[in-house]
């Protein structure tokens, strides 16, 4: 995972189930680009879109996600959500968060025995509902979206014989785009004008990261994953948060209806904030928060911040 990475050209990459990968050296955002070819039909579930750089890359309520060239990852892999009961879709999210982290611990812990890491940092963690951090630091950031995808060539043919006979039928499905900013190979340095703590793997493990390598890893245990949650829910992965938690018992501000950007984040305008102390995550995922007035409350989404 350490050796040098080939050109970003040459990279052999896939996505679930040996699913194409698309890889550009330039994009505005993956995730717009997978949303457009998605919703359009271009694309099957499973397929994988990476950039090695991104001029318009968004996190969660349009803030910017700096995107810098040739350093780090930014990807978007397009969830097939069959066997998925729909209200638990948002729970993909956190065990994408988990399993990724795993796999970031991982290549800590390896450093550390080298003797190379950054024993400074702290660990790393998963700050609900998916960011993941190191310390305070935050180096991963998911954004998943449902997409209705239209139906594919048999289903399409369907739908116009049905067509024809006075008869429609929806059969269009949904699936997850999930996009995933990783910083890789860059320096926290990079990030000073953000105003907000943020680290990289570099930093973490005290030396430069293969990235084709890890986006092949990243991508086969998440489709294990997925499968498994499939098959299991959400329950195995809110056991493996407990063991990496640095955050039960702290206190937090959890932010409800958030639609703050980069330009009233510190404002909080159109965001109602509680204050209080994070008591527990729940076997379904959703978060126990004991506010300052003294009610409890279960959180099933919202921005936590520590």
């Amino acid at each position: 995972m350490f050796s040098p990475e080939r050109n970003f050209v040459d990279w052999q990459l896939c996505g679930f189930g040996n699913s194409p990968a698309f890889t550009f050296e330039t994009l505005e955002s993956t995730h717009s680009l997978m949303k457009l070819r998605a919703a359009a039909g271009e694309i099957a579930p499973g397929t994988l879109i990476v950039a090695d750089t991104q001029t318009a890359g968004r996190g969660r309520h349009e803030r910017t996600w700096a995107s810098p060239a040739g350093l780090n990852l930014y990807f978007n892999i397009l969830i097939p959500l069959d066997g998925i009961q729909f209200a638990s879709v948002p729970q993909i999210t956190q065990v994408a968060a988990l399993t990724f982290a795993e796999v970031f611990k991982s290549l800590q812990d390896e450093s550390n025995a080298q003797g190379l890491g950054n024993k400074d940092i702290g660990k790393i963690t998963v700050k609900w509902p998916n960011d993941i951090l190191c310390g305070k630091s935050k180096f991963c950031g998911i954004l998943a979206e449902i997409i209705m995808l239209p139906a594919l060539n048999a289903d399409a043919d369907l739908r116009q014989h049905d067509l024809t006979n006075q008869v429609q039928h929806d059969v269009r499905k949904p699936a997850v785009s999930m996009g995933v900013g990783i910083n890789v190979n860059s320096d926290p340095a990079d990030y000073a004008y953000l105003g907000r703590s943020v680290t990289t793997l570099k930093d973490i493990c005290g030396q430069s990261i293969n990235r084709e390598k890890l986006l092949q890893m990243l991508i086969a245990n998440l489709e294990r994953a997925v499968g498994q949650f499939r098959a299991f829910g959400i329950r195995p992965w809110v056991a493996a948060w407990k063991r990496m938690d640095q955050f039960i018992g702290a206190r937090g501000t959890i932010i409800v209806n958030n639609r703050c950007t980069d330009a009233n984040r510190d404002s909080g305008e159109g965001a109602t904030k509680k204050t209080g102390c994070i008591l527990d995550m729940q076997d379904d995922g959703s978060l126990l928060f004991k506010c300052d007035d003294g009610t409890v409350e279960t959180v099933y989404s919202a921005d936590l911040e520590i």
